[in-house]
């Protein structure tokens, strides 16, 4: 058995008896003395494989949430919204997008990096990010049109009325 004094660790020493004590006992001790805690190395493993289980269950954990986010190569989760049927705002827009400019805000037209990994991976530089304005509001907003390819003739776009927390890709 292995015992360990908390408070004199600096004082410790092992007995004849494998017993590991004060010096002030003479190291002959069979039982612990007060204050002394009891140490057993299997719990001590048995905690490491615990938490080594739980980091394992995470990491599984994030790979499948990370999986589940792209249904499709073109179609994020299986939403289509037809042009005809936005608003217009990003009707207006998606219009200027395609007419390459004057946009409104100055941070339309930059690269959009994708960091929610919503949209298919693409390399860095094919999404640009373009405001639709919101009516009444002063600033921004959260309403977007993310659109890959060309800048003027892009492959897809998509829309977000949630700042990047969903997506629907445009149709049309």
């Amino acid at each position: 058995m292995f015992w360990l004094d908390a408070r004199h660790d600096n004082q410790l020493k092992r007995g004849p008896s494998g017993v590991i004590a004060p010096r002030a006992l003479g190291g002959a001790a069979e039982h612990p003395p007060s204050g002394v805690t009891r140490i057993d190395p299997w719990w001590r493993l048995r905690g490491l494989a615990f938490a080594s289980l739980l980091a394992f269950a995470a990491w599984i954990g994030c790979g499948l949430q990370a999986q589940a986010r792209q249904v499709g190569p073109e179609h994020p989760h299986g939403r289509v919204v037809q042009a005809a049927r936005l608003d217009r705002e990003a009707l207006l827009t998606l219009q200027r997008i395609r007419g390459g400019g004057p946009f409104p805000y100055a941070k339309d037209g930059i690269v959009f990096g994708n960091y929610e990994h919503l949209l298919p991976r693409k390399p860095r530089g094919y999404y640009r990010e373009y405001t639709v304005p919101t009516p009444d509001r002063r600033t921004r907003g959260a309403r977007r049109i993310v659109c890959g390819g060309a800048p003027r003739s892009p492959d897809v776009c998509y829309y977000t009325h949630d700042h990047y927390a969903s997506f629907q890709s445009i149709a049309g």
